[in-house]
């Protein structure tokens, strides 16, 4: 800077510095092109100037400040931020000297970048208060061409509550393309700076073939920093009246959130019907953590027919962790409730509770890994004792208990060849005390185990252009002896055999079953990988036994001598394609089950698919083959609009399941959401239902929606 405009610069900070009230501190500075002091106590600064202040900065083309009246005549184009993401454009203005309080004329005010509101003039009070007169509020894009938003709020007067992050309107009129659809008295909403503030929300128009069209208005209810409530009103043409709550706390060791709803309608006459469900999750000291989780629903239709996320089991439970490079701890305390068409509860297991603690660890000399697993187990089935003919008890309400101790190893060997050799084994002991049960009541003790040789040979190969393929043959061979105690099978009556138990010494999944004999488990991996960006993984594999020890199902794909065969394969290409297959067949290459998911993405799409089949069996509580194919589907129509499809068929029953459609459009102020559903299935207490719903939601003021792309303006 030339020695002139050095001089000019100083002068003007030292003339705001004069003039301030004698007990002033706050600096402020001035930065023109020129400056003219054309009296005692007048400055005219002129040509790029800006003004800084407390955080404020000011730009204009011209200001004259007078020191005796302490305001500031501002020409523009003037901008003026506060130091948040707001800030005003205006062509003329009369502020104080600390910028405070004032008027701007023909001016506009923009909010997080989104949010503008015009006015014919501004008027700053006191630093907390903008008021503004004759308002066009919108977060719309404005083209030459159609200077109409597509919606835009026009009030009387607006204020602007800065502390508070509030905006007031009076006499508010809400315009779509120009046409005024509601007139709203008065109307506050959150500025989209605030995130959370009491008030209500954007309602959804809702339609239910057997409710009637509906409308749902939510009413956000902030308590405090860390708490908030929710309360939705829900109101149906066909009688229906819900009130949905949600509550939420935020505590400095986890949350609490509880849900629900209160209804009455003419499904059920004179019947109040009803949900809840609270879920948290906190630290406890020592690194452990608690989970929670509780529900209840007044009958078994009342999810499906109010369109809440819906199961077929409840599920409450109490749960402490705490998990560890080598350990694991866990309690649980669980209640399970069916909703199932045909279950009795009386006769499930309704209260489990278990306590597990596994531990790995180096096995020093010996060598290999070991791991030692403690655990806990028992059920309770509301049933009291029944009686058959001869005076026995029979077995609906069985009560379990169990204690169980498994220890594990493995030391894997690498041969001169390249071969991997291992030896492995586990141990297991279990006492089980158990009541109302003709054949099993009693204490009964199990000991067994499994003892087993591995060999692998991995083969890999180096392709053109750096194409990896790697084979591994695999031969493992289980004794398993002893576990032949008669005892009930609560905790692995559905087995299921993938690639992930193909090498294990026990394929079912929980303690009561355990795999006896002596077998072979066979297999063959193969993996390429190609650096243009896919890869390509299979695995085969049967088991070979000695005998036929009649622990699995046919449905399984285990039972026999020689169970069925087991092939998977998986498909990964750069760009979002993604296929995994599993099929069990046996000799004959007849099915048993077979699986198949799908999932191709892009920019502007995105669609899964999955295939599932299994034959019919009764141990595993299916009377019918399952043959199903789901169905999901996106594609993004235009920059703005982006449709959905959804369809599960069930070719048992050549009919859909259940089919929704959905249509969404999302620009810079605007998002609209349109949902039309049908679900086909009945029973004697769900009937078959058609469900739409409509949501319409103002971008651009706090805790909305993430805007979408700004529309494009033609010319």
């Amino acid at each position: 800077m030339h020695a002139a405009g050095l001089r000019l610069w100083l002068i003007a900070l030292l003339t705001l510095l004069l003039a301030g009230a004698a007990g002033a501190q706050d600096r402020a500075t001035l930065i023109a092109d020129s400056l003219q002091i054309t009296g005692p106590s007048r400055l005219v600064a002129s040509g790029n100037v800006e003004v800084f202040y407390k955080g404020q900065r000011l730009t204009a083309k011209a200001v004259v400040f007078d020191q005796a009246a302490d305001t500031l005549v501002i020409t523009g184009p003037i901008v003026l931020t506060d130091g948040s993401e707001n800030y005003i454009l205006a062509s003329q203005a009369a502020l104080s000297a600390d910028l405070t309080n004032g008027i701007l004329t023909s001016a506009r005010m923009v909010m997080n970048q989104q949010l503008q509101l015009a006015a014919s003039e501004i008027m700053r009070v006191g630093g907390r208060y903008t008021a503004l007169n004759r308002v066009i509020a919108s977060s719309c894009k404005i083209c030459a061409g159609d200077p109409t938003p597509l919606w835009e709020l026009r009030a009387k007067r607006v204020v602007h509550d800065q502390i508070e992050q509030q905006l007031y309107f009076e006499h508010a009129q809400l315009r779509f393309g120009g046409v005024p659809v509601f007139y709203i008295p008065r109307l506050r909403l959150p500025d989209p700076t605030l995130k959370r503030a009491s008030g209500f929300l954007m309602p959804k128009l809702t339609g239910n073939s057997n409710l009637g069209t509906g409308i749902r208005i939510p009413y956000f209810l902030k308590l405090g920093a860390s708490r908030d409530l929710t309360i939705t009103p829900y109101f149906t043409t066909n009688g229906a009246r819900t009130v949905d709550l949600r509550f939420r706390q935020a505590f400095a060791t986890g949350d609490l959130t509880i849900s629900g709803a209160v209804s009455r309608d003419r499904l059920l006459p004179g019947k109040t019907r009803g949900y809840v469900l609270a879920m948290g999750r906190f630290e406890l000291p020592r690194g452990f953590r608690l989970d929670l989780r509780a529900e209840a629903v007044s009958d078994d239709a009342y999810l499906l027919d109010y369109g809440y996320p819906a199961a077929d089991r409840l599920d409450s439970r109490l749960v402490i962790s705490r998990t560890r490079r080598n350990e694991t701890i866990q309690a649980r305390l669980i209640g399970f409730y069916s909703i199932r068409q045909g279950d009795d509860n009386s006769t499930l297991p309704a209260i489990v509770g278990d306590l597990t603690y596994a531990r790995r660890f180096s096995l020093g000399r010996i060598g290999g890994e070991g791991g030692l697993r403690f655990q806990t187990h028992a059920h309770y089935r509301p049933s009291t004792s029944l009686l058959d003919g001869d005076g026995d008890d029979i077995a609906d309400g069985r009560d379990v208990q169990r204690v169980s101790l498994k220890a594990d190893w493995r030391r894997d060997f690498v041969l001169a060849n390249g071969m991997i050799a291992a030896v492995l084994g586990e141990a297991t002991g279990d006492f089980y005390v158990i009541g109302q049960d003709a054949v099993f009541a009693g204490s009964k003790a199990r000991l067994h185990g499994s003892l087993a040789a591995e060999l692998r040979w991995p083969l890999i190969k180096s392709g053109p252009g750096g194409v990896a393929h790697v084979i591994e043959p695999v031969v493992q061979l289980v004794v398993s002896p002893g576990g032949t105690e008669a005892l009930p099978n609560e905790d692995s009556a559905l087995v299921e055999f993938d690639e992930g138990n193909l090498f294990t010494l026990n394929r079912f999944p929980g303690s009561d079953a355990t795999e006896r004999g002596t077998r072979a488990n066979i297999g063959v991996s193969y993996l390429r990988h190609d650096p243009a960006g896919w890869t390509l993984g299979a695995t085969v594999g049967r088991v070979l036994r000695l005998g036929d020890p009649g622990q699995f199902s046919a449905g399984s794909g285990l039972a026999g001598v020689n169970s069925d065969w087991m092939a998977s394969w998986q498909l990964h290409i750069a760009g979002g394609v993604g296929l995994t297959n599993r099929l069990i067949f046996n000799d004959d290459l007849a099915l048993t089950k077979g699986e198949l998911l799908g999932a191709v993405s892009g920019n502007r799409y995105g669609f899964a698919v999955g295939y599932i089949y299994a034959v019919a069996d009764p141990a595993e509580n299916r009377p019918d083959p399952t043959s199903e194919l789901n169905i999901y589907s996106t594609y993004k129509i235009s920059a703005n609009w982006t449709a959905q499809f959804a369809n599960r068929y069930d070719f048992e029953t050549a009919r859909a399941a259940n089919a929704g459609i959905g249509l969404t459009y999302r620009n810079e102020c605007l998002l609209v959401d349109l949902s039309l559903s049908r679900r086909f299935t009945s029973s004697t207490s769900v009937m078959p239902t058609t469900d739409f719903g409509l949501s319409v939601e103002l971008l651009g003021f706090g805790g909305g929606s993430a805007p979408g792309p700004a529309r494009t303006c033609r010319g």
